[in-house]
């Protein structure tokens, strides 16, 4: 009787993208199992391929679209998805605001702006799309989204209604905004937020103070930073009435996740909650014999809300065993076992250089599965 495998991975940050580690688990069980039905999952958590990954894993489009980068004189050519049959968006914001798209050297959260998040929103309501899903991750950005909300009508003035175009250090310098010619669109649509991180938007543990310094942010910077965030956040509590500063989650992204409850009325979902939900996974499971799921490093920070745990979860909850694929196994995942994971494997040949270990990722990852799968077949 053939067995079924739902192949379940999130990337493998700079070596597979989710699908290219589904794809290599596939070659690797099916060189054993011959004629086994495999289904992919392509997987993620609200960062980097959450947009490849819906859009694998429901038939989704990718549309292209030019977008203004971290800093307001640089364009990007970049894409966001739809799927649902046209219906729901789904965005990234890295893929027009992130770290990825500047060099070290011009990492500055003082200068860079969420702008081109704004304009990538825009595309997506000029589709006529009902939903829009926003992922927060790997951002550059620390402008509490006024550049997003810029971007979509939104006036910021100063003291003198000079029309200021926002970034991270000058946030101090609005005085009051306008908000009459807010995309009226964004009324009519749900909008969504994919992120895990729970920090508020100021203060010890909000955006400033946690994630800034690697978006290139001097100690120095991080006071004023902090400071900005707060006068913002002043002013949208006097102008609207809505205290979001302190939610959990508005301080992702470098408050982006203050901007969109402010600005949008966007709601905060768990990130890989709300992917294994658009990829209807449970249902996938519920077919599955075995469940295979992966990504870079597996260690005691997976049980917080990282894709791995959000799938052996659902197995779990399913009754079916999952294994476990990683780059790099750390510190304290004995934990894990009780939360769903069977079975956790590293995929590394021997002692190697990190180089090396992402040129070969696909092959070890390949490797290891076709190994599982002959002690799978030997106890079936």
């Amino acid at each position: 009787m053939s067995k079924t495998f739902v192949l379940a991975s999130d990337s493998f940050k700079e070596s597979m993208t989710a699908e290219q580690a589904c794809q290599a688990m596939q070659r690797g069980i099916q060189s054993v199992f011959k004629d086994a039905l495999f289904i992919q999952v392509p997987m993620a958590d609200g960062g980097e391929g959450t947009v490849d990954a819906l859009i694998a894993s429901t038939q989704g489009q990718r549309v292209a679209c030019k977008v203004t980068g971290p800093l307001r004189d640089q364009q990007v050519e970049t894409y966001f998805g739809l799927i649902d049959d046209g219906q729901t968006a789904v965005i990234e914001m890295a893929k027009a605001n992130g770290l990825h798209l500047l060099p070290a050297a011009q990492r500055n959260p003082m200068l860079t702006s969420s702008f081109g998040t704004g304009e990538m929103i825009k595309g997506a309501l000029d589709l006529g799309v009902q939903k829009i899903i926003i992922g927060l991750g790997g951002s550059v950005t620390n402008d509490g989204g006024a550049g997003m909300a810029q971007a979509l009508g939104a006036q910021f003035l100063a003291v003198n209604q000079r029309p200021i175009a926002v970034n991270g250090g000058q946030l101090h310098l609005i005085h009051h905004m306008d908000l009459s010619a807010l995309d009226a669109r964004l009324q009519q649509v749900e909008i969504v937020i994919a992120s895990d991180v729970s920090n508020p938007l100021c203060g010890e543990n909000g955006a400033s103070y946690v994630f800034a310094a690697q978006k290139g942010a001097t100690p120095a910077m991080l006071v004023i930073l902090d400071h900005n965030l707060s006068h913002f956040a002043d002013l949208v509590e006097h102008t609207l009435a809505l205290h979001k500063r302190h939610l959990a989650g508005s301080g992702a992204a470098g408050g982006l996740g203050f901007g969109l409850m402010a600005f949008t009325g966007a709601t905060l979902r768990s990130g890989v909650e709300l992917v294994i939900e658009s990829t209807q996974l449970a249902a996938k499971i519920a077919q599955a014999d075995y469940v295979f799921t992966g990504e870079g490093s597996i260690d005691f920070q997976t049980q917080f809300g990282k894709t791995p745990l959000g799938v052996a979860q659902v197995a779990k909850r399913l009754n079916k065993p999952v294994i476990a694929c990683a780059g790099h196994i750390g510190q304290e995942i004995e934990e894990l076992y009780d939360k769903g994971f069977t079975a956790i494997f590293g995929i590394v040949d021997g002692a190697v250089d990190l180089d090396t270990a992402f040129a070969h990722a696909e092959q070890n990852l390949q490797r290891t599965c076709e190994n599982i799968a002959r002690i799978l077949l030997r106890s079936s």
